[in-house]
């Protein structure tokens, strides 16, 4: 029997305000839906995120354009991985998209693989993807901030190199004190680590931390995470503590002398009934695997 899964559908008619002018279509813990963004200015909206294929985006900018009546359009993404940013063609002509540089390159040269994979998962998936293409930025920033004036308001996009991918970025909401985190920070989920060696290997624990600790040194008030329920700065300490106790179990393990798959065997169990109610506990193993790698 085929197990089935939740159509990764976006379900626009759901956005609420959580901050003056600040808008989020929530991901209602459907996988493969992030929370997405609007934010509006007095002159321009921006949009975080697109979700997953083409009916998913334009769902998308058909809230974004509701909400922002003549305002111009911008589009951003945290980064690149299809359920975030694939879903941007509607978004072509009608919206200035922007990435950074890091973004950019990872979906030039992964996009495409991301996208067989994605549409080899589950049939539900497929139809989500169909038809998407794959689009390119107006705009690529380099530089580790980019600040976008909004009109009365500003949003900081900020980004530390490689981390959870090589061009993850959050988005900063100084007037209100949103915080739009991406995958780097997921409410009650264990953190996705896509270690695939040889294929992906494009991670950094150490980056992925100090970009959790600078966020919280911001002191967010509303702190979006890439899924899951919005909440404060507590969703990225527990990231980042989740992240740091990995590292130094497989640290320890190390130097008993363990071998990789006794380490795995050893702490995968202790891990997950360390944190019960977090969901896809599929990911501690390649966490796991990572520290192991990565570490001398």
């Amino acid at each position: 029997m085929t197990e089935t899964v939740p159509a990764p559908i976006v379900d626009a008619a759901t956005r609420h305000e959580i901050a003056s002018g600040v808008f989020v279509i929530p991901d209602h813990r459907v996988p493969l839906v992030p929370n997405i963004g609007i934010v509006l200015g007095e002159h321009t909206a921006l949009v975080v995120d697109t979700g997953m294929g083409p009916r998913n985006g334009a769902a998308v900018l058909d809230a974004a354009q509701a909400l922002a009546g003549d305002r111009r359009l911008v589009l951003t993404l945290t980064h690149f991985h299809p359920e975030h940013g694939f879903g941007a063609a509607p978004f072509k002509g009608k919206a200035h998209i922007l990435y950074n540089r890091a973004q950019g390159e990872d979906l030039a040269t992964k996009g495409m693989g991301y996208l067989e994979m994605f549409r080899g998962m589950a049939p539900e998936i497929a139809e989500a993807l169909d038809g998407t293409e794959l689009v390119a930025a107006d705009t690529l920033y380099d530089g580790a901030v980019h600040e976008i004036d909004l009109g009365g308001r500003k949003a900081v996009l900020r980004n530390w190199g490689m981390a959870h991918t090589r061009g993850d970025q959050i988005i900063w909401l100084p007037d209100t004190g949103v915080l739009f985190t991406g995958d780097l920070a997921e409410e009650r989920t264990f953190p996705i680590f896509p270690w695939f060696p040889p294929d992906d290997t494009d991670i950094n624990a150490a980056n992925w931390i100090k970009a959790l600790t600078d966020c919280m040194a911001l002191n967010p008030k509303i702190v979006v995470p890439g899924h899951g329920e919005i909440g404060g700065v507590k969703i990225v300490d527990d990231v980042r503590r989740y992240i740091e106790t990995v590292g130094a179990k497989v640290a320890a393990a190390k130097a008993a002398g363990k071998d990789a798959e006794a380490i795995v065997a050893e702490l995968e169990p202790q891990i997950r009934a360390a944190h019960p109610d977090w969901h896809f506990p599929e990911w501690i193993g390649f966490a796991i695997r990572y520290h192991i790698d990565t570490q001398p």
